[in-house]
């Protein structure tokens, strides 16, 4: 059982804090890997840390779990720490929590994409141009961050 499930049970639907890691998983041409999950939304890989976790070997985990793909140690990225009002989160069952997030990128990482994992109905890389209207807000709002870092540095094309 998961440690987010083991509190759960302990502490019933209070509002909780969780730290977890996703990944922002890009092709040279800035093609960005999305993952469709049972709620319908597209979002980055990545989830919930347990116990004795880093956010790095969160990152890594959670992406290869939901994807099959292996990320490279040095190709992985903090871009950037996200928590507050903002991240604030209902679980599909109505529990409350604020997400704390390390936000990786990662470019070139190895293995295939395997659909295998429960929370995945669909993997696809989409051009960071014309990303889904079902994208998870905060999610949204990590890849327009990337979006505006890479344009100031003369990476991406506006």
């Amino acid at each position: 059982m998961s440690y987010f499930k083991e509190l759960r049970d302990q502490v019933g639907s209070k509002t909780l804090l969780l730290p977890g890691a996703s990944v922002i998983v890009h092709t040279e041409a800035d093609d960005i890997l999305l993952q469709k999950r049972d709620d319908g939304h597209w979002g980055l890989p990545g989830g919930l840390m347990e116990v004795g976790e880093s956010f790095r070997e969160t990152a890594r985990r959670e992406v290869e779990e939901e994807t099959g793909l292996k990320l490279p140690d040095e190709e992985l990225h903090v871009f950037g720490v996200f928590s507050g009002e903002d991240y604030y989160v209902e679980a599909p069952n109505g529990d409350p929590y604020y997400a704390v997030t390390t936000l990786y990128t990662c470019m070139n990482p190895g293995g295939d994409l395997s659909e295998s994992d429960e929370e995945t109905l669909e993997l696809r890389w989409f051009p960071l141009t014309a990303l889904p209207q079902e994208l998870r807000p905060s999610h949204k709002h990590f890849l327009s961050l990337y979006k505006q870092k890479g344009v100031q540095a003369g990476l991406i094309d506006s």
